[in-house]
């Protein structure tokens, strides 16, 4: 060898030499890439039990599921590094093997065009977009393979061709086709399931298994592949480092079991169950990361049999009441005890648009109409107001300019607070909010959940009826409120549940119990209770809204509340739309089918107290009630007081009037009944027939008279409220009303001790007002007197 040959070898070498370290080094400094960069996933939500509810798509409408290498099945792994790659556990991501045959069949013989690439060359394509049907191109994808081994592992690198594959149409990764195509996920994929799906990647779109050409082009693929699985697969396993197991190699029966021809399902068939709950609850999560993305699954609170037995009853009850014109309807299902949603229906058909199917009626606003007088009991028990026997008037009453009827515009008279409640009693009830307050029961409302809630004073009293408006899920939280004891805490929709506010007291544990104690005693709507039937596991109310525009029924049994709505969401007034009528019904068809029910729930540790009270009067029984029966109350909170309704008094047996010397000649003691004035109206209203107190004789003085009997309770105007005069406006002025005992027949009214009018015992008056503070006193016909301070200010 020459010289100048010799020094041509070394400059040679040392030049090859270069290059190879330079392709070290530039191998050895390559960044590390993002498998997965500005690739978004679909999120698969289930139910609780991880039944399939709904796949959403990524945000570019692909259906890409990420699923952990873990949970691949060992033979979807194994089919596709067969069909794909066999050297990938030994090849740096470049095969020069299968580039040489390919580069061989496609550019010398011609006959067909083969890439050879290695899953992480086909990775790498997909990860940077890249055209690698030019011989540069196919360098690029070689050195961006290479610099993807650089980096991560095999198993990582077959994780992320799995995800990122495609299988037919908008379906790409192997989590996404198994769940589209059989209905499982990918750790539960048969091996001849895995087969078929290992064949699509290398040609999506003749093999796309929705079509029937498709099919066949992807079958005969895997037929081709089936007859290397037995003696192949075995070579095939996992290395020590990789994520999943390394099952033995495929046997005789796995052999067998690949021979079955899978049954494909069209994507058109993914499941699309409780829609408005999937929407308004979970569509909005969507599961990304630059690097290695979280499993994207949601798995919900909801049952998907609670879930189906709702919708079947409410496709039920809309074909029966289809003759009424009532089309629509909404239901929700929570266990109180967790605040889990199990199941929710917005609307009697999703995709109906004649009834705008797709509003979720449990999160639309509606008049909530009685249901929420329950809430406005437990507030009233809770202000001492009212015990459940406690004594109301059911009759014509006028509060200022409102004059609130009941349902069946008649009136029951005298009747009990929990009587009032069960039969759904308006007049009551409106005369237990003036008690309370708009303003206190408005604000309760709106810590309670209520949300949306204008100025008390835009409502009035007819808050109590359903003025306002709330939302399904608003009243299951305010009924789980009952349930819960008084404590208000906010729904759960996901598992497991995300950190929430914490609970806090809306209503004490003594009033929920009672609240719940008196609903429990509302007739089921099917069936007359019969004297000494047990009484029905399910404590419920029902609601119709003015104008008959929705009507309600909600309730609590066991663990559960169940609520159900039946309208119109344009608001279409329907006569059978009423709450005991159209919604009831359905509520029970769902609660029996569900089997609701349980044990009452215990007073232990309750401030609770049972107490013989007087039957009619609902107060302690007084020396001459005729008859008691056992109430609950509230020790240091309840309005117990002995009754004075029953009292004795001394006639003269020659006038019949009331003699003011007991026990003399001529005189016997009797017991009469001495209602108050205005529950006296109610009974005659009623056609009751009471004996009124007699008169007293002339021969009494008016001292004796004012001695005996009960004072006479200013009711209205009220020393809490502030009221208004407007200057130059013309008005009904401030209501003065008083509850009078029996024995009065006229009341007589003082306004800073200036006389102003004189009235009927069971009449009442409108003063019109002027700026300033006053005192408002009243005096019966017997000298008896209250009084109250009031404010009037100027508008």
């Amino acid at each position: 060898m020459t010289r100048r040959a010799s020094r041509v070898g070394r400059a040679v070498a040392l030049g090859a030499l270069a290059l190879a370290l330079l392709a070290l080094g530039a191998w050895a400094l390559a960044p590390k890439p993002a498998l997965y960069e500005g690739v978004t996933f679909a999120t698969l939500v289930t139910d609780r039990q991880g039944r399939p509810l709904r796949l959403l798509p990524a945000e570019d409408g692909r259906f890409r599921l990420f699923t952990p290498l873990a949970d691949i099945a060992p033979a979807v792994q194994r089919a596709t590094l067969l069909y794909e790659d066999r050297r990938f556990r030994w090849h740096p991501g470049v095969d020069p093997v299968a580039l040489a045959r390919g580069a061989w069949t496609t550019y010398v013989r011609g006959t067909r065009r083969v890439g050879g690439s290695t899953i992480t060359m086909q990775l790498a394509r997909m990860r940077f977009a890249l055209d690698t049907r030019s011989p540069f191109g196919k360098l690029v994808q070689c050195a961006r393979a290479l610099q993807i081994e650089r980096h991560y592992g095999k198993s990582e690198i077959l994780e992320a061709y799995l995800n990122l594959a495609p299988y037919g149409g908008a379906v790409e990764g192997i989590g996404a086709a198994s769940r589209i195509y059989f209905d499982k996920p990918a750790s539960q994929l048969e091996v001849g399931e895995a087969l078929a799906l290992a064949v699509i990647p290398q040609n999506p779109a003749a093999r796309f298994p929705a079509t029937a050409a498709g099919r066949r082009e992807l079958l005969a693929a895997r037929q081709r592949l089936l007859t290397r699985w037995p003696s192949a697969a075995a070579a095939l396993l996992p290395d020590a480092a990789g994520a999943s197991p390394s099952p033995a190699a495929p046997d005789a029966e796995n052999t067998a079991r690949a021979q079955l021809v899978p049954v494909f399902r069209s994507p058109s068939q993914l499941p699309f169950r409780a829609p408005h709950f999937v929407r308004d609850h979970v569509a909005a999560a969507r599961l990304a990361s630059p690097s290695r993305p979280a499993p994207a699954e949601i798995r919900t609170t909801l049952d998907l049999d609670a879930q189906s037995l709702l919708e079947a009853r409410i496709r039920d009850h809309m074909e029966r009441r289809r003759r009424d014109g009532i089309r629509n309807a909404a239901a929700m299902l929570i266990d109180h005890r967790s605040m889990e949603v199990l199941a929710q229906v917005g609307s009697a058909a999703f995709f109906d648009a004649e009834i705008a199917g797709q509003v979720n009626g449990a999160r639309a606003k509606r008049s909530p109409g009685s249901t929420l007088k329950p809430l406005l009991y437990g507030l009233a028990l809770d202000a001492g107001l009212i015990h459940p026997m406690t004594l109301l008037a059911d009759a014509p009453r006028r509060f200022a300019a409102y004059t609130p009827e009941n349902f069946d515009r008649g009136f029951l008279g005298p009747v009990l607070a929990r009587d009032a409640l069960i039969h759904s009693r308006n007049v009551p009830a409106v005369y237990l909010l003036a008690q309370l307050g708009v303003a206190r029961f408005r604000d309760w409302l709106a810590t309670a959940g209520v949300g949306g809630l204008r100025a008390a004073e835009e409502y009035g009293l007819a808050l109590a009826l359903g003025g306002s408006e709330a939302s399904m899920e608003e009243l299951v939280r305010l009924y789980a409120l009952l349930a819960n004891g008084g404590v208000y805490r906010d729904l759960a929709t996901r598992l497991p549940p995300a950190p929430a506010a914490p609970p806090r007291r809306a209503l004490s544990g003594e009033a929920s119990y009672l609240v719940l104690d008196m609903l429990r005693d509302v007739p089921r709507p099917d069936a007359a209770r019969l004297p000494g039937s047990p009484r029905p596991p399910v404590a419920w109310k029902t609601g119709t809204s003015f104008g008959y525009r929705d009507a309600w029924s909600i309730g609590v049994a066991g663990r559960y509340v169940l609520a159900v709505w039946v309208g119109n969401f344009d608001g279409t007034a329907n006569p059978a739309l009423v709450g005991r009528r159209a919604a009831a019904p359905l509520f029970f068809a769902i609660a029996d089918g569900l089997q609701l029910g349980g044990a009452e729930p215990s007073i232990a540790g309750l401030n609770l107290r049972q107490v013989d009270v007087c039957a009619t009067t609902g107060d302690l029984p007084g020396r001459y009630c005729p008859r008691t029966q056992r109430s609950w109350f509230i020790p240091g909170v309840s309005p117990i007081r002995v009754s004075s309704v029953y009292r004795a008094v001394w006639l003269d047996t020659r006038t019949g009037e009331r003699s003011c010397r007991p026990g003399a000649m001529g005189t016997r003691k009797v017991v009469r009944e001495f209602w108050p004035a205005e529950l006296d109206a109610v009974f005659r209203r009623a056609g009751i027939a009471i004996r009124r107190p007699p008169p007293w004789s002339s021969e009494c003085d008016l001292d004796i008279a004012a001695a005996t009997g009960q004072a006479p309770r200013i009711r209205s105007p009220q020393r809490a409220v502030a009221y208004r005069a407007r200057r130059g406006v013309a008005g009904q002025g401030v209501l003065f009303a008083a509850a009078a005992d029996a024995d009065a027949r006229a009341l007589f009214w003082f306004v800073d001790d200036r006389f102003v009018a004189r009235v009927d015992a069971r009449e009442s008056y409108f003063w019109k007002p002027r700026p300033g503070r006053f005192t408002v006193r009243v005096v019966d016909d017997h000298g008896r007197a209250d009084a109250v301070p009031i404010v009037v200010r100027d508008v």
